[in-house]
């Protein structure tokens, strides 16, 4: 262990804090981790329940052996995009993929007042994406000439999107939403990956090659959702502090920072690029250095970000299974119709 300035030849209470205090911030990696898992494993489970339903429903079985998971819908996010502006203009949820909307709203939340929590502590693609990168062990650091327009690529994705559902209005995005292709959309996207041609197959073993040399390829340079929750994330009252005064200047917090931020040498931490991971404040030795506080200057422990990030998720999931916004009502004969002739529903647009 590397011993703060205070810490060094100083009185037996001063080992003690600082031990805590270590003890604390380690915490903060085991508290996410935990997340991490237990989102992903949700997230599996969602994914067998869903391709156990489109199965029962492509068979035309007699029993049914699974139900339809609505948070199927968190992995389409354009489609959650554009429930959210049909329901700012109308005031009225949607009746088909709101569950992405709640999600979508949850995320933003979090967003708001936690940085971009959602892709370090709960997003699945994130947590594989760190997970690759960690085996890799040795990174490729990419010259900031190549890295900063490479990094505009997701918001260039963004504005794509963001452009093509401004131009949309409340009743053409109902529309849409209620077309066959809009209704099983979520059965598209699985049956692109359960068909995956080569050219997929290939794209999706380059991203995973280049995300095991490049600390968060994907996240960092192609994720339009981690773009808009960027944004977001530019009105959070959470930031990382350092205190120049405290510091020992041995410059671990930048690089131990996924998002390669000079967290060692500016005040505060503002940039759409920090997740809130805090792997900069758990390496860092020196006592008071460098904390997560709010712009009023007060210290959020591990535990409290750990316990918004999942007070959000649960209260929104929790108001939209209660007003009955949760699950698609759409009758189960109209999804098998659809379901059994997939291959010849295609996009309205």
């Amino acid at each position: 262990m590397s011993w703060p300035r205070s810490a060094r030849g100083g009185t037996f209470d001063d080992v003690r804090k600082t031990l805590i205090r270590r003890t604390d911030l380690e915490i903060s990696q085991r508290l996410r981790l935990a997340f991490q898992i237990a989102f992903l494993a949700l997230n599996v489970w969602i994914g067998v329940q869903f391709y156990a339903w489109v199965r029962f429903l492509e068979t035309g079985g007699a029993t049914r052996i699974a139900t339809r998971p609505p948070g199927v819908d968190g992995w389409l996010p354009i489609a959650a995009l554009m429930n959210l502006k049909a329901f700012i203009l109308t005031g009225q949820v949607p009746r088909v993929h709101a569950a992405g909307m709640f999600l979508l709203i949850a995320f933003l939340a979090m967003s708001l007042l936690l940085k971009k929590a959602f892709c370090s502590w709960l997003c699945p693609v994130g947590t594989i994406s760190e997970w690759l990168w960690k085996l890799g062990r040795r990174n490729l650091a990419v010259p900031r000439w190549i890295d900063i327009p490479l990094r505009s690529i997701k918001y260039l994705l963004l504005g794509f999107f963001g452009w093509a559902i401004a131009r949309m209005s409340a009743g053409e995005i109902t529309g849409f939403m209620e077309s066959p292709y809009g209704l099983i959309a979520d059965v598209k996207l699985l049956n692109f990956f359960r068909f995956i041609g080569t050219t997929g197959l290939i794209v999706i073993a380059v991203i995973t090659l280049l995300s095991i040399v490049i600390r968060n390829f994907w996240c960092r340079y192609l994720c339009p959702y981690g773009a808009l929750l960027g944004i977001a994330a530019l009105f959070s009252p959470v930031r990382i502090r350092r205190d120049a005064d405290a510091c020992i200047d041995c410059a671990k917090c930048a690089k131990a920072c996924p998002a390669r931020l000079p967290v060692d040498k500016l005040p505060q931490i503002r940039s759409a690029e920090c997740t809130l991971c805090m792997r900069c404040t758990a390496v860092c030795p020196a006592a008071g250095a460098l904390q997560v506080k709010t712009t009023a200057r007060r210290h959020l422990p591990a535990w409290s970000v750990a316990a918004a990030i999942a007070l959000i998720f649960v209260a929104v999931v929790a108001t939209a299974r209660l007003t009955g916004h949760w699950n698609v009502d759409i009758p189960l004969d109209v999804y098998r119709t659809l379901v059994q002739r997939t291959a010849s529903v295609s996009h309205p647009m």
